[in-house]
């Protein structure tokens, strides 16, 4: 038997499947933070000329002088990559492979493809927060408010790098000024809803069979892989599967139940899509 047929016969055994994900996936994709590339060029050009921006996580994170400006990279951003977005092959695998399974998404990515391409949103929790939300820059209250539909209006309006002063986003309670809700700002409100409902699927799966697929993470990842390996070394019947390019590790306390998968996601999620389907069948033929 194959890694992969081995891998899909232990997610089609599996109580449930519990998902982490980061950058690699969102590359995969074709949403690239960190790179100073044709995309990035395209989309914000007249800023990387004017401020010397060279990705969009220096955009995200960046003390830009007016909100007109703000909003105008922000508005940009979620249009290209939210509002246009249709969901892609890699994501159709992963939909296919957890279908029948109960399941829990926990990511860094904040641009909300899980849910755009029809993952349950009270089975996500993005951890940094994410970029259809936003929240009073302050923050007076800890309220916060879906922006997707604003930012598409303004992207609409935006002219010369700047969108309307009269379209910027208000809190309302204090008036004052609004800030996209993601980890890249100072003051983001949490999401403790979707952390307690981490919490409880986690407490509905301990000590059962429970499948770890992990997308995309580096080593180094404090936030999300090294508490996943820590609950795989903690739970008997975990099984853990990582699957990165060029960058794969495991720890010597779970190397006995786990998978590493070095290579392209969306070259990995098809053929562990395809090992599962087949072992569906297989199973359907014993029976």
């Amino acid at each position: 038997m194959s890694k992969m047929e081995q891998i899909a016969e232990k997610f089609r055994e599996a109580d449930a499947i519990l998902i982490g994900a980061s950058n690699g996936l969102s590359i995969t994709e074709g949403l690239h933070l960190f790179a100073d590339n044709q995309a990035f060029e395209e989309l914000f050009g007249d800023f990387r000329q004017k401020y010397g921006l060279r990705c969009i996580l220096q955009g995200m994170m960046a003390q830009w002088p007016v909100e007109e400006e703000k909003w105008a990279f922000w508005a940009r951003l979620i249009h290209r990559y939210c509002g246009q977005y249709r969901p892609t092959p890699v994501m159709n695998d992963l939909k296919a492979i957890v279908n029948h399974k109960d399941y829990f998404i926990v990511t860094s990515n904040g641009e909300c493809h899980f849910e755009l391409c029809g993952f349950a949103p009270e089975k996500i929790y993005e951890i940094e927060g994410n970029w259809l939300t936003m929240q009073c820059a302050r923050p007076c209250h800890d309220a916060r408010y879906p922006s997707l539909e604003l930012a598409e209006k303004l992207a609409a309006a935006e002219q010369d790098g700047r969108v309307p002063p009269d379209l910027l986003p208000r809190c309302p309670k204090c008036g004052g000024p609004m800030d996209i809700c993601m980890g890249a700002g100072q003051y983001m409100i949490p999401d403790t809803q979707a952390r307690r409902r981490c919490e409880k699927f986690l407490e509905k799966y301990r000590g059962k069979k429970l499948a770890v697929l992990e997308l995309g993470i580096g080593w180094r990842n404090q936030l999300i892989k090294a508490p996943l390996m820590r609950l795989v070394e903690q739970e008997p019947n975990a099984t853990y599967v990582t699957m990165n390019l060029g960058e794969v590790y495991i720890t010597d306390e779970i190397k006995e139940k786990s998978f590493g998968l070095d290579g392209r996601l969306d070259e990995l999620l098809p053929s562990l899509r395809e090992a599962w389907e087949n072992a569906g069948t297989d199973t359907a033929e014993r029976l």
